[in-house]
């Protein structure tokens, strides 16, 4: 009975769908709209933009080449105004150029036409179901002070992205990902560079002592004589 309650709440979500294709923004909103999402049409990039400024939405599905801004331009729109927003790229462009584009913009899928609907409905299941639990996790909408995106190796503080290295990044999310347990510098070099580092182990130091430069909050704990632990208190009861 839970279960039928969470996917009928992720059910009510409600998405934009950008496509200028007529046939195939009624085809698939029809579909989308049976399993009781609500969904809003946009034919073009300046549509799709105002909507956006003037609605809150779950996710939005993008074809890319529309008139007005294209898809990759509304994409950059939502992540500057809600970087937790779940994006899908739906597009005719299968060069790995354009994915490459996709995700280096934080999309969160890209998916290739012609799709299946049912296929499309699924993925749309699985990223809302994962922003769903962050809401429910955090207990505050689009609040949530330190968001880590893994697919575009970058860390957000209240929605706007920290200029951190890779290193860095892979660095905070291996501890991010386990606040209960505290890694050595051993276990870190491992998580961040595989085995292909070959060097002192004190590179670690150097890599906390910039990311706590770029980190608003000092949520990375020193534990003495063992090595590094995330702290999520600091991040709640920072300002």
């Amino acid at each position: 009975m839970e279960k039928e309650k969470q996917e009928h709440k992720s059910q009510e979500a409600r998405i934009l769908f950008l496509e200028d294709d007529e046939t195939i923004r009624e085809v698939l909103k029809e579909y989308m709209t049976v399993v009781g999402y609500h969904v809003t049409e946009a034919a073009d990039g300046d549509q799709a933009i105002r909507l956006l400024g003037e609605e809150g939405y779950d996710l939005a599905v993008l074809d890319i080449m529309v008139p007005g801004p294209d898809g990759f331009e509304v994409l950059q729109f939502i992540r500057s105004q809600n970087p937790e927003m779940g994006v899908i790229m739906l597009t005719a462009l299968d060069d790995e150029a354009s994915q490459v584009a996709a995700f280096n913009h934080f999309a969160d899928d890209y998916v290739v036409k012609p799709v299946s609907p049912i296929l499309l409905l699924k993925r749309i299941e699985t990223i809302l179901r994962r922003t769903k639990k962050r809401e429910l996790e955090t207990g505050k909408t689009g609040e949530e002070k330190l968001v880590l995106k893994s697919e575009a190796y970058t860390a957000y503080y209240r929605g706007e992205p920290l200029p951190l290295t890779l290193s860095e990044f892979l660095l905070l999310q291996t501890l991010y990902e386990a606040p209960s347990r505290v890694f050595t510098r051993e276990m870190l070099i491992l998580h961040i560079y595989n085995e292909d580092y070959i060097g002192n182990d004190r590179i670690i130091d150097a890599h906390v002592k910039n990311l706590r430069k770029k980190l608003p909050m000092q949520c990375i704990k020193t534990v003495i004589g063992v090595g590094y632990q995330y702290d999520p208190s600091e991040v709640e009861h920072e300002a």
